[in-house]
């Protein structure tokens, strides 16, 4: 069987009942997550082989979490432990025109201040055949890159496929920072995921006539981004999501893969939002699966939308769907109906 792996920071969530402000909130759900985490639980869902690689401090919550990950059949076996702290996030689910809110407290933690040595890569990538990571990881600590160039040569020395969501976040770096360190890794990266801002503020490419917050998708404009990657990188495919928000409570949700110099298009789903937070992790995860059972390029991005647009109708950070269930909204039933 393929194997995936993911590496990345792993956190609690911590967030208020339903749709409680945080000026409301007397007590706090918890949950676990991170961005390669939710990317493997969701592969192991759909029958992939996916282990996570990340640092966790030796405590009873940070072994609360990785059991959970072992609950959905993640490996865990490389996990490595030690160091001061596990991360913390903490959402405010938005509603309609109120915007959803996410507060980090992940200075300092564990996996921000591991070390190359933390990990023997030769044995993490001995029988893998993939290695995903996010460009949240570099910009977690000034020593992050180096620990991520490591993991890239590593994978590239034995011959995975090296997937890479950019993921840019303003609160953990600048887009000056972002670039200079995430130009240095696309030569290692195979499959590009990003959405119409990363570009943008990563790579400094930027999608012609559109404009997020109005609500503005060019769809020829991303097909451009992505030829402009492929071409300044040499990288193999680039898939965009494409979100068009009307409110916090109502997405139109679509995406776009661009490989052998062609783009495809999923079709458009109207996404009347449960939870957004994973959902590119979800769509990442659905491509993988998808390319890795050789899916057809058009198949392979109806297939990874669909996975996104289900995981956005669940609670919390993991997609929960099995690939049937994929497969049924990607063959065009979403009505929803009760399956008896």
């Amino acid at each position: 069987m393929k194997k995936v792996i993911g590496f990345g920071d792993f956190m609690l969530r911590l967030n208020p009942h339903g749709y409680l402000r945080f000026l409301q909130a007397n007590e706090f759900e918890v949950n676990y997550t991170g961005a390669e985490a939710n990317v493997c639980v969701s592969l192991a869902l759909m029958g992939v082989n996916a282990a996570l690689v990340t640092k966790v401090p030796e405590n009873d919550i940070a072994r609360a979490g990785i059991a959970e990950m072992r609950k959905f059949g993640v490996d865990v076996s490389h996990v490595a432990w030690g160091g001061p702290r596990i991360g913390v996030f903490y959402a405010e689910k938005g509603a309609s025109q109120r915007p959803s809110k996410i507060v980090y407290d992940r200075a300092g933690s564990s996996f921000a201040t591991c070390s190359p040595d933390d990990f023997d890569w030769d044995a993490i990538m001995e029988g893998a055949s993939n290695f995903h990571m996010t460009g949240i990881t570099p910009a977690l600590s000034k020593t992050m890159p180096e620990v991520c160039l490591k993991a890239l040569e590593a994978a590239k020395a034995h011959g995975l496929t090296v997937s890479c969501d950019l993921n840019y976040r303003k609160n953990l770096w600048t887009t000056q920072e972002a670039k200079e360190c995430m130009t240095r890794f696309m030569p290692y990266i195979d499959l590009l995921i990003a959405n119409e801002e990363d570009a943008d503020k990563v790579l400094g490419i930027k999608a012609k006539n559109s404009d997020v917050t109005k609500g503005q998708l060019d769809t020829e404009g991303y097909v451009d981004v992505a030829r402009q990657i492929c071409e300044t990188y040499g990288t193999k495919q680039v898939a965009i999501t494409l979100r068009k928000s009307i409110s916090a409570s109502d997405n139109d949700w679509s995406a776009m893969l661009y490989t052998g110099g062609k783009p495809y298009f999923s079709r458009t789903y109207h996404v009347h939002l449960v939870d957004r937070v994973g959902g590119g992790d979800s769509f990442g995860a659905g491509l993988i699966y998808a390319l890795l059972n050789d899916y057809a390029p058009q198949d392979a991005i109806e297939y990874a939308a669909a996975a996104s647009c289900l995981k956005q109708t669940m609670e919390l950070d993991f997609n929960l769907s099995s690939a049937d269930e994929v497969k049924q909204l990607a063959g065009g039933d979403g009505s929803g109906r009760v399956q008896r």
